[in-house]
């Protein structure tokens, strides 16, 4: 048997090791011990974890990169990012939006990122945002799947063109209804925006993705309404409520009521560890909230709950470098996910989770998915975790798109040169 590329001696994400995976016409064509085969190029993964791409399911491209602009989030809160970013607004350009989102999608691609699903702010009358990303999603389609989401950044109600650009957005190509609900000027405007957002997405058959209650108000409860117009408009499984951070400051007893009706409603969950941990809790002294929503309980629901990234180098948070593993490492510290069973499933966070959020079809390492595929540095996805594993190689299609070598430090100890790499032998 042929075939155009086979990685060989394989560990795959559920364990099976000394696996080789065959690629032909850029699909998964046989995943075997040991494939008899003639082969254009052989990659060999050297007992390695070969995993399907990192999936950043929340993130900003239209702000990335532009941290200083017009001046730095002195503050530190979530309020104090929006209005800087309205004050940079005005000076915007399609031409900068377009090269901040580029750079940023290159980063994307070498750290073995294969999609990501970016908000694009609607409230500029100019829809410049639109137009620089809707032009980069079809730039980056070898590479990188991009999906984009109409998001009234100040407020589709509190915003009066909000409505009007949101659908002018969404007949210029955006895939994905947003909302901000908890930014509206009421609780009752809030709730109103996400009924009449709903009614948009089901009468033009799109998915939703809301920012929901990205407040420590535990009575911003905007997440209830979004089940019940889910359930009320037939849309299990096209929903998905991020941040959800407010969840974290309820009490139990409401906790107890609302985790359930967001998994009867199949919607997924998106908090975004990164930023949620940096922008909440700003209010408190001692103690002060973690901000997170809560993971751990939203996944024993039966809830699918991804990481997103969020934003990077932007008026909300000034680091960053796309890394969707340094996104899994914070999400278990923050939700004391340590367990062995718990760190595997923040490595998915930002994988199946995260592509089952995106809806992302033929995913995984799977015979017949497509052969997008990440060569990590790693024994096993906690390894990867531990370590920031360096992708090796990225496959997309089954072309190598990027590679990196591996990191190795040389150490001079007592007068002798040691090769140190963090990790540890298997």
């Amino acid at each position: 048997m042929s075939f155009d590329l086979v990685i060989h001696n394989a560990t795959l994400p559920d364990g099976r090791r000394g696996m080789d995976i065959g690629i032909n016409d850029g699909k998964i064509a046989a995943i075997e011990p040991s494939l008899p085969v003639v082969a254009a190029r052989i990659i060999d993964a050297a007992g390695n974890l070969v995993a399907p791409p990192f999936v950043d399911s929340h993130l900003h491209l239209d702000s990335a990169l532009s941290l200083g602009q017009p001046r730095l989030n002195e503050s530190g809160t979530l309020l104090e990012g929006i209005a800087l970013w309205g004050e940079l607004k005005p000076h915007l350009t399609v031409e900068a939006i377009h090269a901040r989102a580029r750079r940023l999608c290159l980063w994307s691609i070498a750290q073995g990122i294969g999609a990501v699903r970016s908000h694009v702010d609607i409230c500029d009358d100019r829809l410049i945002a639109v137009e620089a990303l809707t032009a980069l999603r079809e730039e980056m389609a070898p590479y990188l799947t991009i999906q984009l989401v109409a998001f009234p950044q100040d407020g589709f109600l509190r915003y009066s063109k909000a409505r009007e650009n949101l659908l002018r957005a969404l007949d210029k190509g955006v895939d994905i209804v947003g909302g901000i609900p908890h930014f509206e000027r009421t609780m009752a405007d809030g709730a109103e925006s996400v009924r009449q957002l709903m009614a948009i997405a089901a009468e033009r058959g799109l998915a939703v993705d809301m920012h929901c209650d990205e407040t420590d108000d535990p009575h911003s409860r905007h997440i209830e309404t979004l089940a019940a117009e889910t359930a009320r408009h037939g849309m299990h499984g096209r929903v998905t409520g991020s941040h959800l951070t407010s969840l974290h400051s309820m009490d139990n007893y409401y906790a107890s009521k609302l985790i359930p009706l967001i998994a009867e409603a199949g919607i997924s969950a998106i908090p975004n560890p990164l930023i949620n941990i940096t922008l909440q809790g700003r209010h408190d002294t001692y103690p002060k909230r973690r901000g997170m929503t809560r993971v751990p309980e939203l996944m024993a629901a039966g809830v699918n709950v991804a990481f997103g990234h969020d934003c990077v180098m932007d008026p909300w948070y000034p680091l960053g470098s796309h890394d969707m593993l340094e996104v899994a490492a914070m999400g278990l510290h923050v939700a004391q996910m340590t367990g062995l069973a718990g760190m595997r499933t923040c490595f998915d966070a930002v994988t199946t989770n995260a592509a089952r959020a995106m809806g992302l079809a033929d995913y995984g390492v799977s015979v017949g998915c497509r052969a997008d595929l990440v060569v990590l540095d790693a024994a096993d996805p906690i390894e990867a975790i531990r370590t920031r594993a360096t992708r090796r190689y990225v496959l997309r299609g089954g072309t190598v798109i990027a590679e990196t070598p591996p990191r190795r430090s040389r150490v001079i100890f007592e007068n002798d040169i040691v090769e140190v790499d963090l990790r540890l032998p298997h």
